[in-house]
């Protein structure tokens, strides 16, 4: 069980009246909204904010039949044109707020390719499955595992969150990888290698049917905060996302729960990180 903040206080809230910037890392074109949304309404007006989207890309056809799916599910017709609408909207949800957009421009998992010929083969051209290093949704793509052949894809993001953790003083959020996917959990290692001072929130709408992993928690000393302010600001922040909001909230209630923080013990007792 990880252990709570003191009682009355948050030290996320304190680090942002004081001026701390903010460094959100984002897996995905609507991750920084759906999990730390209410608190980027909050400190936007505070401090300077960052989010850093790390898969904003997708190539072109052949697809797998899950990345087809998906394509399906969100009404796109292929996946280069949907990446530049997930990209554009990003933008405009963003940017009015005061907060800079940074889109790293690695391919989401569904999407990736492995890094060998057979890629290229005639068998992949009829199996796209062949060709992909994740080809499989509910085996691969949310199993947890980051296969053996995307290490490259680790790599870069590594290289890039620590150049960013370099780059002057600052806070950054990563995602908890609840829910197992790949490109979470991918992103949190990668963060997890900067060493410590890095604040992991917990994966939503994901962890409204996933727990956080227990272990990881425990490896890092982590303590939970939670955010509860402007959280119906923050569906409306959710709603914007329009080529995703419709499939992860079919009716268009999005819950208003608190967001959820761990924060290294530093932190938690008064440091930055």
């Amino acid at each position: 069980m990880p252990v709570a903040a003191r009682p009355g206080t948050n030290p996320l809230t304190s680090a942002i009246e004081r001026g701390v910037p903010l460094i959100v890392l984002s897996p995905h074109l609507d991750d920084a909204a759906l999990s730390c949304g209410a608190l980027l309404i909050h400190a936007c007006g505070r401090t300077r904010v960052t989010v850093v989207t790390l898969f904003t890309e997708a190539p072109p056809p052949p697809y797998t039949l899950s990345a087809r799916r998906y394509l399906h599910q969100v009404g796109a017709a292929d996946a280069r044109t949907l990446y530049r609408q997930r990209r554009a909207e990003d933008r405009a949800v963003l940017e009015p707020m005061g907060i800079t957009c940074v889109h790293a421009g690695l391919t989401e998992a569904q999407f990736r390719l492995r890094p060998h010929p057979v890629a290229r083969s005639r068998w992949a051209r009829l199996l796209p499955e062949l060709a992909h290093i994740y080809p499989v949704y509910r085996l691969n793509i949310i199993s947890g595992r980051i296969a053996a052949a995307d290490a490259h894809t680790l790599d870069e993001a590594g290289r890039l969150i620590r150049r960013l953790a370099g780059s002057g003083p600052g806070l950054a959020l990563a995602p908890l990888g609840v829910g197992g996917h790949v490109d979470h959990v991918l992103v949190r290692t990668a963060a997890e290698g900067i060493g410590t001072g890095v604040v992991y929130y917990s994966d939503f709408p994901y962890n409204q049917r996933h727990p956080a992993d227990p272990a990881f928690i425990r490896r890092n000393g982590l303590v939970e905060a939670r955010w509860s302010r402007r959280l119906d600001a923050k569906a409306e922040l959710v709603r914007a996302y329009r080529t995703q909001a419709h499939a992860l909230f079919p009716g268009g209630r999005i819950p208003l729960v608190p967001e959820i923080f761990f924060l290294p013990g530093s932190l938690a007792s008064g440091g930055t990180g």
